[in-house]
């Protein structure tokens, strides 16, 4: 099982660091595929939505997730024809997730289960992955065995989600916001600070988008490269300790251009500062982020790039290196969606397991080397990716620190 990448993972606690799908698997550990794993059998109950089920083991209760609750759960997943592509049994290790930023079929089917039950899902391509997704992911119907071991409940809405209150103060941007409870002092952070905070995400009809008690820690992150102008605005209006709840106007976070499957209307943010810390200054913003100069360098694939600062060496990384890296990704407005410099803590990653762009760009490199590289759409996350992935041509500014 993979999640989605839903508007409940655009806050994503960590770096938005351009990383593949990659599972690691113990291959000493045999699953068989299930007997009727190529198609529905008939006494496979179904949904009106096409899923269709059927109860292996009884669960011990009678209580049933909501599509904002997390679950912990262990899985296996085949292919019709019986290749398994993804099993949690087979690393040993349980997932637990908020139940709406999985696929359709999950979040479906798992409302249908008590904690204990054991259940073999068949689910139709239209609520998976679709039948040719690409990027590693399997298409078509696919098979499930879950386990449900665990429900946590979700935040519940605020009672005034829906409309601002009127005691709630206004910023002239239209942000609107009051304090739940006072923090302590009167040091509040700079928009380049990284802040510590726990925070839970509604709809203004009291869908439950994303919260940070969900995934059991806090959110730590440069305040300025937070998807939502509102919420880098209210952020900046904390002291430590503060809690407070904001109404974020839609002009401060989608504006006209809400993204497929992202809600309309204001968002209502529920947000605990729980500490902040001083950061430098986050990197200026390339004065030929635009579009690519006649300096760069193109590769076969439509890579471009440009050393800012030669290296040290003579080595380049293979695709089967592990690498650690600084880098700033801006889009082609000047707009800086990420950077690890801000966050003043470098980035690890197997190179092989990121985008196509910095697969191919940074063999191209070596220690101690600066490059900008204009990476288009097919070699990132395309043209409208959703679940607020940067769309289009993407400047990145890479150090090459170490090669692993």
């Amino acid at each position: 099982m993979k999640r989605k990448a839903t508007l409940a993972l655009m806050i994503g606690l960590g770096a938005l660091v351009p990383v593949a799908y990659v599972h690691g698997q113990d291959e000493n550990t045999m699953i068989e595929a299930p007997s009727d794993v190529a198609a529905v059998p008939d006494d496979a109950q179904k949904t009106d939505s096409g899923l269709a089920s059927k109860v292996l083991t009884k669960g011990t209760g009678n209580e049933k997730p909501a599509a904002a609750d997390e679950v912990t759960v262990h899985y296996s997943g085949w292919t019709t024809d019986g290749k398994l592509f993804d099993s949690s049994v087979k690393r040993g290790q349980p997932a637990t997730f908020p139940l709406n930023g999985v696929i359709k079929g999950w979040t479906e089917g798992l409302q249908l289960m008590t904690v204990g039950e054991k259940r073999r899902f068949w689910i139709p391509a239209d609520l998976a992955y679709g039948e040719n997704p690409g990027g590693g992911r399997p298409g078509g119907l696919l098979v499930f065995d879950v386990e449900l071991l665990d429900i946590k409940a979700a935040p519940k809405p605020p009672e005034d989600v829906a409309e601002v209150p009127a005691e709630a103060k206004k910023t002239e941007s239209g942000l609107a916001y009051r304090i739940l409870k006072s923090g302590e002092g009167d040091s509040k952070p700079a928009a380049h600070d990284i802040a510590e905070m726990h925070f839970s995400m509604w709809s203004k009809d009291g869908q439950l988008l994303e919260s940070s008690q969900s995934h059991g820690r806090p959110l730590n992150a440069p305040i300025n490269t937070l998807p939502f102008e509102g919420l880098q605005e209210a952020l900046t209006l904390m002291t430590p300790g503060e809690q407070s709840r904001f109404w974020i106007p839609q002009a401060l976070t989608f504006g006209e251009n809400i993204p497929p499957g992202a809600p309309e209307g204001h968002l209502v943010f529920d947000i605990e500062l729980i500490s902040f810390k001083e950061a430098p200054e986050p990197p200026k913003v390339p004065e030929d982020v635009a579009a690519i100069p006649d300096s760069a360098t193109k590769t076969a694939s439509g890579l471009a790039s440009r050393v800012l600062e030669k290296g040290t060496g003579d080595t380049n990384p293979k695709a089967t290196d592990t690498v650690s890296v600084h880098y700033s990704g801006w889009t082609l407005d000047g707009k800086m969606f990420d950077s690890s410099v801000s966050r003043g803590e470098p980035t690890s990653f197997p190179l092989n397991g990121v985008i196509p762009g910095w697969t191919e760009g940074v063999q191209l490199m070596t220690v101690g080397e600066k490059r900008r590289f204009w990476i288009p759409a097919d070699l990132a996350y395309g043209e409208n990716p959703g679940g607020g992935r940067p769309g289009g041509m993407l400047v990145f500014d890479i150090e090459l620190l170490e090669i692993k």
